[in-house]
């Protein structure tokens, strides 16, 4: 019963998914175009509202969860465990006022309305998964942006989203990366569960009713850690706040 209800919400959800990215591609065009840089971040922070608010249309809720303490006007990396599409428009929202960028595979750079809009103009950088000499001088040149802007960029270091909550082990070269060059910035660890529910059944139909929940935690100033124990550190606080709850 659950599975043939998600069928009939599952395209009221991608209805007004594609809507909103429609709808949001001219308004951050003319934004990015006319007003700059924090017109376009607004039009994209909005956007990803709606987005985050689609997931409703298939009864899901969402908790997350963010210290009071957290440093701001600071370069930031988010590293989070990866389950779903679905974890990225509420990062995006619920932590805009750390301006989030992304290091993206370069195939999302084209033919996705908004989406490769943003990625190519809002301050994300493009990467060639095959060439590393390429990805890890994009992934440098984020560092420092991020470190010259005060801006945050998220990293999910599993390389690809698990498809059944269980984390996947980290490929630490990109962070590392990151740390190295961003050497004034804080990591905030960020753990995501039961976003993979929302494609427990494939992507048609999606899963519903799921509660998607994003912990921040504790901010690890990168200065305080050598290297390799400040990603084991991160790594062990994502992985230790994972739950498989039904």
């Amino acid at each position: 019963m659950r599975k043939l209800l998600a069928y009939p919400l599952t395209c009221i959800y991608f209805l007004f998914f594609g809507l909103s990215l429609l709808v949001f591609h001219p308004i951050q065009w003319f934004c990015f175009n006319v007003f700059g840089y924090q017109a376009h971040k607004k039009s994209v922070d909005y956007l990803n509202f709606c987005l985050t608010r689609c997931l409703h249309f298939l009864g899901c809720t969402y908790q997350f969860k963010v210290p009071s303490d957290l440093p701001t006007n600071v370069p930031v990396i988010i590293v989070a465990n990866h389950q779903s599409m679905n974890d990225i428009p509420p990062i995006i929202w619920f932590m805009r006022k750390f301006h989030v960028k992304f290091i993206s595979k370069k195939e999302l750079g084209k033919g996705l309305p908004s989406v490769s809009y943003n990625l190519r103009h809002g301050g994300s950088v493009l990467i060639d998964r095959k060439d590393a000499k390429q990805a890890l001088s994009k992934i440098k040149e984020m560092a420092a942006y991020i470190e010259k802007n005060n801006r945050s960029v998220v990293i999910f270091p599993e390389g690809t989203r698990s498809r059944d909550g269980q984390p996947k082990p980290f490929q630490t070269r990109g962070l590392a990366t990151l740390i190295e060059h961003a050497p004034n910035a804080y990591i905030f660890p960020v753990t995501i569960n039961n976003s993979w529910k929302t494609l427990i059944y494939g992507k048609f139909p999606m899963g519903i009713g799921y509660r998607l929940k994003y912990t921040v935690h504790k901010p690890l100033k990168i200065s305080d850690y050598d290297t390799q124990t400040l990603i084991e550190t991160t790594e062990n606080t994502i992985k230790n706040a994972i739950t498989f709850e039904k």
